[in-house]
């Protein structure tokens, strides 16, 4: 019998579909390139732009602009299924869907979306987002990249690091102050003055690259101003709360598949004349993996069917990755444990969950944020 309703987890037809397919293709194709790329700290683009072709680069975008149609919960499925079968390609996909589509969809125009939509929902173009610099991380107003109006055009000056999908990507929305105030831009590779750096090496979610963004006199036509002067912060605060909320599904996605591989060794595997489930030491680990599993879902598929680009939850959406990141790393880590030598080993990947896990406690807001933003909503109200 399921802990959790069938209801909660895809409360429609269409998200048990979605949750099918998704399933389907990350168990057979994703999981089969999964190790390589983490070994080779490259991204799969190929893989992304298949993602592209199943439909699954657009699923919170309107049918009628060429998406899913869909909700945070189906972005919540998306997210969860991908992480069970590679992390570090479901964050290279959060990049690009949330991060660049959903972010540029809700905050650009008609005519910008015309221009750029088709190209990034098909994945013919790969997408990223500039917010984090290398002097302001989670500080994200004391951000020192510029913009300055010239004529027809801005010009942007400054930096930004840690950018997923930065070597790969062709198109990026970028945050830079324009006159103080933070403002969003369309920038394309290939505009005069803006570069990319080299990739930077990393602990975990390997699948998916990152590097710097430079920015030195760089023209953006005025036409990729994205929403309006000033309305940056607008646009960061709405795409952050469902940013977490894939950083969270990912965060179940990787738990679930630390228990099932604890589950299963423990039925394999022997110790002292019995099976290794049979230890009370072994117990705990189980039990307590698979309860913090079962709340770590059961929160983000909650609080998931109160967002929306008209509805908004941060405060739901900060406890969830903040819960959810902590308990996925030591989810992974009792996985390890488990298996002791055998986990530190390569072989059954728990090594390489426990390091992708990490990432989530610091992307996307890191624990401290977060455990700020909770108390200052709780005692505004």
């Amino acid at each position: 019998m399921a802990v959790l309703p069938d209801r909660l987890l895809s409360p429609s037809d269409e998200h048990a579909m979605l949750r099918d397919t998704v399933r389907a293709w990350a168990r057979s194709e994703v999981e089969a390139q999964a190790m390589e790329h983490d070994e080779r700290g490259a991204l799969n683009v190929g893989l992304l732009r298949k993602a592209g072709e199943l439909g699954l680069l657009g699923v919170t975008v309107p049918e009628a602009d060429g998406g899913a149609g869909m909700d945070p919960v189906a972005s919540v499925i998306v997210h969860e299924e991908l992480a069970y079968a590679d992390p570090g390609f479901a964050l290279a996909y959060l990049a690009h869907a949330l991060l660049f589509v959903n972010n540029f969809y809700w905050a650009g125009n008609p005519a910008q979306r015309a221009r750029y939509l088709p190209r990034a929902l098909s994945g013919q173009v790969i997408g990223a987002m500039g917010m984090t610099e290398p002097a302001a991380g989670t500080d994200v107003l004391g951000m020192q990249t510029t913009a300055r109006r010239d004529g027809d055009h801005y010009v942007l000056n400054g930096r930004k690091t840690f950018i997923t999908n930065g070597p790969e990507a062709d198109v990026f929305c970028v945050y830079a102050k324009l006159d103080e105030r933070i403002t969003t831009f369309v920038v394309e590779r290939g505009y005069p003055g803006f570069a990319t750096g080299a990739k930077i090496p990393k602990m975990g979610m390997r699948a998916s690259t990152m590097s710097e963004l430079m920015f030195d006199e760089c023209r953006v036509p005025a036409a990729n101003l994205l929403g309006r002067e000033g309305g940056g912060i607008t646009n960061m605060m709405r795409n952050l709360e469902i940013e977490r909320l894939g950083l969270a599904a990912m965060a179940v996605g990787i738990a679930q598949r630390c228990v099932d591989v604890m589950v299963r060794y423990s039925q394999e595997r022997r110790s002292f004349g019995k099976p290794l489930h049979d230890l009370g030491q072994i117990q705990r680990y189980l039990g307590d993996s698979y309860a913090k599993l079962v709340a770590m879902r059961s929160m983000v598929y909650a609080v998931a069917a109160t967002c929306g680009p008209e509805s908004r939850n941060r405060l739901g959406t900060d406890a969830a990755k903040l819960f959810c990141a902590t308990a996925a790393k030591e989810i992974a880590d009792a996985a390890v444990q488990v298996l002791g030598g055998y986990g530190y080993c390569s072989e059954y990947r728990v090594e390489q969950f426990l390091r992708d896990a990490k990432l989530i406690e610091i992307g996307g807001g890191t624990l401290e944020a977060h455990q700020k933003n909770i108390t200052r909503d709780l005692t505004a109200r």
